[in-house]
């Protein structure tokens, strides 16, 4: 009896087998789950860092982007200021050598002015058809002037203005203010209110 105990039966041997074969294929499987949690968790990883770089990169391209944009926009503006400017002043000077030329050649017209205005004086009240045709033409021409904008310095009876008088002789006379114009020599005349010729007076006190 003894010697029978000591000998497993074989069903005993088949259950320790198969605790065995059971406890093997437990491991197994937790192996493969270790490792395969390993595995997604280092392809996870590796995903976020593809994904990081990748957001990254785009970011810093969206970044450049932007500066270069901001630096385009500020060139254009730079850009339109200055064109903007330099048509101002175009336009300036075009005025300003508009103006030059037309008062030089008002300036040029006046001493035919000055010759009508002479020799209508000695006509004066004359029923000469010849000084009456003369007398049409000087007033055609002052019309003309006037209306491109020449107009004559007032003078006689007005108080002194060296923006627009020249004296060339002064009076004593008690009968008039100080410093006024008594006399005119020659007319002067202005063009778009700047001076083409200054009168030429005689003033007072």
């Amino acid at each position: 009896m003894a010697e029978e105990n000591k000998n497993p039966s074989a069903e005993t041997v088949e259950e320790t087998v198969e605790a065995e074969v059971v406890e093997e294929t437990v491991e197994e499987a937790e192996g493969e789950v270790v490792e395969e949690t390993t595995e997604n968790e280092e392809t996870a990883s590796e995903t976020e860092e593809k994904e990081r770089k990748f957001f990254g990169k785009k970011k810093e391209k969206k970044d450049k982007k932007d500066e270069k944009i901001e630096e385009l926009t500020d060139r254009v503006k730079r850009q339109m200021a200055e064109f903007d400017n330099f048509r101002k002043r175009t336009e300036k000077e075009k005025a300003s050598m508009y103006i030059i030329g037309a008062k030089d050649i008002v300036e040029k017209m006046l001493p035919i002015v000055d010759n009508f205005e002479r020799g209508l004086a000695m006509a004066d009240g004359s029923e000469d058809p010849f000084a009456q045709g003369m007398e049409k033409i000087y007033k055609q021409m002052i019309t003309t002037l006037h209306d491109l904008g020449v107009k004559e310095i007032e003078a006689v009876g007005k108080e002194f203005n060296p923006d627009f008088h020249n004296a060339v002789m002064h009076v004593e006379d008690e009968e008039v203010g100080e410093n006024i114009v008594v006399e005119e020599f020659q007319k002067g005349y202005t063009y778009r209110d700047s001076v083409v010729r200054y009168s030429m007076v005689k003033v007072a006190n």
